[in-house]
């Protein structure tokens, strides 16, 4: 008589898995001092946004011509001066880098979410499937994002949701790319073969083992592209393909800027300045955390040798 193979339950008997990353465990003290500085260039503009406002008096919309192209620091109840009717520039840029911002950490979420479980399925499930997802994925990289746009644009109309969604639908390789590679290092580990050998379902391996180290690659890629991702969506609002008047967005504001940029250059001038600190900021903050990633690939590929 055969004796009843014991039951294993995935909860009691799998190994744990390692700690996430070495990048998940960054302290803030060991940072260097060209990182301290990206912090605080992004405290100072996240402080900037938030706090202007609330500041009684604040209004991005409200307009007196009798008060336009005041120049920055000659009247205290408009600071940063006034634009060509009257409008407030502080306000403005304040509620331009809400929105502005708001857009960008909005696109690089629905890119990461999007390639993140793209590249997951693709690099665990390997064969066919990774071979579509990839090449679907080379596809999209190939496609010209700003053409795409302008077209759409035309025959739909310029729209803020257009270009989001538009983004969203191209942009999300690179966090395909690393999560699917991450994921291919780490199917054939022992803290995954176990659960695997054991019984345990794809979609709880992935969810359990594999998700929390592509997770942090994921985040430390979105930290860096923070900037590249302003960059662009402020293209698209000096084109006019984005954010659409009277709402205020830093590419808006340039483009407004332009067209008095005799009489009136820190029109363009000052919101070009707050879209490079927040680009130069992110990009020396993100340094360590590229940085970090790169060692802990490197090391991968030595233990996959050894």
């Amino acid at each position: 008589m055969s004796t009843p193979s014991p039951t294993i339950t995935t909860t009691d008997t799998l190994p744990p898995a390692p700690a996430a990353d070495t990048a998940a465990r960054i302290a803030w003290p060991r940072l260097r001092a060209t990182e301290w500085v990206g912090v605080g260039i992004l405290v100072v503009v996240a402080a900037f946004i938030l706090i202007v406002p609330l500041l009684p008096g604040s209004d991005p919309y409200g307009q007196d011509l009798s008060a336009s192209f005041i120049r920055p620091f000659t009247d205290p109840a408009h600071l940063l001066g006034t634009d060509m009717l009257g409008r407030d520039l502080a306000s403005r840029l304040a509620v331009g880098g809400q929105v502005s911002l708001g857009i960008v950490l909005f696109v690089v979420a629905i890119n990461a979410f999007i390639g993140m479980v793209t590249g997951m399925i693709a690099g665990y499930a390997g064969g066919r499937l990774d071979n579509l997802l990839m090449g679907w994925a080379d596809v999209q990289l190939a496609m010209p994002i700003i053409l795409v746009l302008i077209a759409l644009s035309a025959a739909l109309g310029p729209n803020v949701w257009l270009m989001i969604l538009t983004l969203a639908a191209t942009y999300w390789v690179g966090y395909a790319r690393v999560a699917r590679s991450t994921a291919m290092s780490l199917k054939g580990r022992d803290f995954v073969i176990a659960p695997r050998i054991q019984g345990a379902s794809p979609q709880w391996i992935v969810s359990t083992h594999i998700a929390p180290h592509v997770g942090v690659q994921v985040l430390i890629l979105a930290s860096a592209d923070i900037g590249g991702v302003l960059l662009l969506t402020s293209s698209f609002d000096y084109l006019g393909l984005g954010v659409q008047a009277p709402t205020p967005s830093w590419g808006l504001l340039i483009s407004e800027g332009q067209k008095y940029v005799r009489e009136a250059p820190y029109l363009a001038l000052i919101p070009g300045i707050a879209i490079f600190l927040v680009v130069i900021g992110t990009n020396l903050l993100s340094q360590r955390f590229t940085a970090e990633r790169e060692l802990s690939a490197l090391r991968r590929r030595k233990k996959a040798r050894a």
